[in-house]
């Protein structure tokens, strides 16, 4: 059972240790100092008192700045093993103090694994303040100590320094009981009374140390703190007054003051079976008070996951939206208009194209020329014309499209790095457009492989020879660009008859079906391209967008799991 549990806790902290939350949305960072919070408190007391239930108990004595913490330590095992300040924010690393025999226990990761350790002599003088709260763990053997109980002197709860401020909630979280200091005149001090209610959701053993309590008050001030203590969930909670007093010499309170403090945690070490009690009862709720915190981390998972998809949305929507444009542009006639139309009218008015054609074509060409002038020209110079124009569309459509993306995604607010990123990876004007020039040059060397297979039969192979493959190329790439429906008045008209000049011409070389056919494939084929280069784009936006991780629903599998495993644990 409790292998069990150790394996879910040990999954579910790796899970925790890869949470990606990408996107910066209200609770994002909030979220973060949960998981670290969290994580940090499976690595250092969950997994390792499931793994060791016959540990010492770690009590941290804890508290709000100036309360006498560090006092009271050192006056608990009659030595000054840690210093106090009058200034403040005191600043030096939390110590550990451990019976002789119990070393072990502390020497390596299983306690607070994500401290560095730091071990000092028994007999050193206490470390002095400095100008800063490293992530250390000072070690310390001391035989006044019982086997089977370590103390662990704890930053300022309250601290001015966010540094000391978190340190202290990690040294909470991993303790097995907590001792809190507070003084008469700042008990009910809102801080420390967070950490106290969250003593009562973990089912931690808690008491608390009222210190420096002036002559008369000790009795009205102590029936308040325990009004509040029941009020928070701690109402069983043990409360040890301590008057205001002379410190001796070496700074240590009177001995006969602490004894209450001292015979309290000595009498819960002593017992083995108590031990394993008092630590059953606060790992099951660590764990159960960290499920909890997990469930609203899957919460914002959930959230972000949504943002993602709603990300992903956009960029897919506008770069759809820009290939719909091109493909309906491409198809309604629209293309028909300016440089293509002149040099088709040009290429057709000199009957070039046409010459050796029945009657039917050459009178229909007679017909749709009178209404054309212009100076004759080459198939070339419409192939041209086609590159430049479609050239010229892919351009302005990917450009919009991209236009468009950073605009929602800015309206967002919450893909900043994102969207930096996907504009620097964006192609320069120069390279897009000559990417967008080799996709229409493909396209028509593969309209004119096309005409070339068609042509293959020694009947149509004539012809060809006759009209020349650019010739009758170029006329395919008309009909595929022929449908009128973006023109108007005279455009129809004269775009339109010219189109029917260019099918009829491919009717008599390949053939109606063939015509068809033809006509599918080169244009499936330029949407294909088209398609491609604009998805090309699309994935350097939705590239940057990296969905959050672990999946919600894999967490909160993990999350349930080890939940499952609480409460055989609870009921053991």
């Amino acid at each position: 059972m409790v292998q069990q549990a150790r394996e879910a806790v040990r999954v579910l902290r790796e899970e925790l240790g890869g949470l990606y939350l990408p996107y910066d949305l209200a609770g994002t960072a909030g979220a973060l100092r949960c998981r670290d919070r969290v994580r940090d408190q499976l690595g250092d007391y969950v997994l390792p008192r499931l793994a060791s239930a016959d540990a010492p108990l770690l009590a941290v004595v804890g508290g709000s700045t100036g309360a006498g913490k560090s006092t009271l330590v050192s006056s608990l095992v009659r030595q000054p093993v840690a210093a106090s300040s009058p200034i403040r924010p005191t600043t030096r690393r939390p110590m550990l103090l451990h019976a002789p025999d119990d070393a072990a226990w502390f020497e390596g990761g299983r306690v607070l694994g994500s401290l560095a350790r730091l071990r000092v002599d028994p007999h050193a003088p206490a470390t002095p303040p400095g100008g800063h709260t490293p992530r250390e763990l000072e070690l310390r053997s001391c035989e006044a100590l019982p086997e089977g109980l370590a103390l662990v002197d704890a930053p300022d709860v309250d601290s001015l320094v966010e540094d000391n401020r978190d340190l202290a909630a990690t040294l909470l979280s991993a303790a097995d009981l907590w001792v809190f200091v507070t003084t008469a005149s700042r008990y009910a001090d809102a801080v420390p009374w967070e950490h106290l209610r969250e003593a009562a959701l973990r089912q931690i053993t808690a008491a608390v140390v009222l210190d420096r309590v002036p002559p008369g008050a000790g009795e009205q001030v102590e029936t308040d703190l325990r009004h509040r203590l029941e009020a928070a969930g701690l109402g069983g909670s043990p409360v040890f007054t301590l008057p205001e007093t002379a410190r001796d010499a070496e700074g240590l309170l009177p001995g006969e003051v602490v004894l209450p403090v001292r015979r309290w945690l000595e009498a819960l070490a002593a017992d083995e079976q108590i031990r394993r009690n008092l630590a059953r009862r606060t790992v099951v709720g660590a764990l159960g008070h960290a499920l909890g915190e997990c469930d609203r981390l899957c919460a914002h998972l959930e959230v972000q996951e949504r943002q993602h998809d709603a990300l992903v949305h956009v960029a897919v929507s506008r770069h759809r939206e820009a290939l719909e444009r091109v493909e309906r542009v491409t198809a309604d006639g629209s293309m028909l208009r300016g440089e293509v139309l002149a040099r088709w009218q040009d290429l057709v008015g000199t009957g070039d194209l046409l010459r050796s054609l029945e009657g039917r074509v050459g009178r229909l060409r007679d017909r749709v020329s009178a209404l054309l002038r212009g100076r004759p020209v080459s198939a070339d110079r419409v192939e041209e014309a086609v590159e430049s124009s479609l050239t010229a569309l892919l351009i302005a459509e990917s450009r919009r499209a991209a236009l468009e993306v950073e605009q929602d995604w800015l309206r967002q607010d919450c893909a900043c790095r994102q969207r930096v990123r996907a504009l620097e990876q964006l192609e320069a004007e120069e390279d897009l457009a000559l990417r967008a020039a080799e996709v229409v040059r493909q396209w028509q060397g593969d309209v004119l492989a096309l005409v070339r297979s068609e042509g293959s039969d020694r009947r149509v192979t004539a012809r060809l020879v006759s009209l020349g493959v650019n010739g009758v190329g170029v006329a395919l790439m008309i009909v595929v660009l022929a449908h009128t429906g973006g023109l108007t008045g005279a455009e129809v008209g004269i775009a339109g008859g010219t189109a029917l000049v260019a099918q009829r011409l491919l009717e008599a070389v390949f053939g109606d079906q063939a015509l068809r056919t033809m006509t599918v494939r080169a244009r499936a084929d330029l949407a294909r391209r088209c398609e491609e280069l604009l998805g090309a784009q699309e994935q350097v936006f939705t590239g940057t967008l990296a969905p959050p991780s672990p999946g919600s629903a894999l967490l909160h599998g993990s999350v349930e799991t080890c939940r499952a495993s609480a409460a055989l644990l609870e009921q053991a």
